[in-house]
């Protein structure tokens, strides 16, 4: 089942796997300045996102996302439209 914990849990794995294996994720990291990833990146992760929670991610929700967090946040209302509240 679905809940906030295991949506931020999901994104901190597949960030995982996109950084140096010795950096630490944690759900304030910023995106860009802590993490390094690049937009190439980004779109990789919101892909991995889109196919694992089977929602649809419009690409301007990025425009307010620099953490784990805030890209959890933004993504509540598309979870909670597709499987209800979270």
């Amino acid at each position: 089942m679905l809940n906030r914990k295991v949506v931020l849990d999901y994104i901190l794995e597949c960030l995982q796997g996109m950084v140096a294996d010795d950096q630490e994720i944690k759900p304030d990291s910023d995106l860009v300045n802590d993490l390094g990833l690049e937009s190439i990146k980004v779109m990789s992760l919101l892909m991995m996102l889109e196919d694992k929670l089977d929602i649809s991610i419009p690409i301007n929700i990025l425009m307010y996302v620099r953490t784990p967090e805030q890209l959890l946040d933004a993504l509540l209302p598309h979870l909670e439209s597709a499987n209800g509240t979270l």
